[in-house]
């Protein structure tokens, strides 16, 4: 017991200091810099190195008490730093993953752009099947995928959010009702249940990477403040803060397309489970309701009425 309480501490020891300690100190030493060399001439390194020398030969850091109590502030000053840019990154996470419930005029703005390309996608299918019944060359024009993929930068599904990110964690849930009326916020701690470890580790793996970038946006948002004195920080601030969201985005989109694969895979298994199925079979839209009333403990509906409900295309 005391040898598995041991690598405990040290595996948090090592999380504190990777997380919060080393990205804290730096932060700190970009602010010192900041403070030193302000915006005239931002890149004086001998005007620092003489301020550094100077804080050395401070009379304070005399004895053997003196650099210890100096190490523990730096230590304590960068945790806070690191608890600061998590809370941040807390905010981008619920930026980024905005809730249909906000009203938003990017959403209607996105739906807008969203509905325009959609239609010239539809556009173009009719036209190279029009071509392709006459026997004449296909119109000029972007091929079915580049066309596909020009509404996809903006949404997978009909936009209902403000961001793209909270859009890709939607769609999941939009396409597993669409094709198996299956309420996936409903079913899915149900599906978690029966899920084996290797796809709760990639989910938990890919969860984490999506919050690390959106502390890494936190941090992006820190160094802010050290553009207030040395505008070079701003430069970095902006740098964190893109490589930040562009992490983000993928980490979304890995996990929303896991969430979706473990809900494929699994939800067969659930309905044996449940008995509605003799064996695990493949997922059909009546096998998907009545999970979801299962879930949402409204059995009685499957002896009522028998069948789902249509759900209508959402596009």
């Amino acid at each position: 017991m005391g040898g598995l309480l041991t690598e405990l501490g040290k595996h948090l020891a090592e999380r504190w200091l990777s997380l919060l300690v080393l990205p804290g100190a730096l932060f700190l030493a970009a602010l010192t810099a900041g403070h030193t060399l302000g915006h005239a001439d931002p890149f004086d390194a001998g005007r620092l190195a003489d301020r550094l020398d100077a804080w050395a030969a401070s009379p304070r850091l005399d004895g053997t008490g003196g650099p210890a109590l100096v190490l523990l502030a730096v230590l304590l000053a960068a945790a806070g730093a690191g608890l600061a840019a998590q809370a941040l990154g807390s905010a981008a996470e619920r930026w980024w993953l905005t809730p249909a419930s906000a009203p938003h005029r990017l959403t209607a703005a996105r739906r807008r752009r969203w509905d325009a390309r959609s239609a010239a996608y539809e556009e173009r299918l009719d036209a190279l099947a029009a071509a392709r019944a006459a026997g004449t060359p296909p119109p000029p024009g972007p091929t079915p995928a580049e066309a596909r993929r020009r509404v996809d930068t903006i949404a997978l599904e009909a936009p209902a959010r403000p961001t793209w990110m909270a859009d890709r964690m939607n769609a999941p849930a939009v396409r597993l009702e669409r094709e198996y009326a299956l309420d996936l916020a409903t079913v899915w701690p149900h599906l978690w249940l029966v899920a084996p470890d290797t796809t709760r580790t990639e989910l938990i793996a890919a969860h984490e990477t999506f919050r690390r970038a959106a502390t890494l946006a936190g941090w992006g948002v820190m160094y802010v403040t050290v553009g207030a004195l040395w505008w070079p920080g701003l430069l970095i601030a902006a740098a964190t803060t893109t490589v930040a969201w562009r992490r983000g985005r993928t980490a979304v989109d890995t996990y929303a397309n896991l969430l979706e694969a473990a809900a494929r895979l699994h939800a067969p298994e659930l309905a044996h489970y449940h008995g509605i199925t003799p064996e695990p079979e493949r997922l059909t839209r009546e096998t998907g309701w009545q999970l979801t009333c299962l879930a949402q403990g409204q059995s009685h509906l499957i002896t009522l009425t028998r069948q789902p409900p249509a759900v209508p295309d959402r596009r």
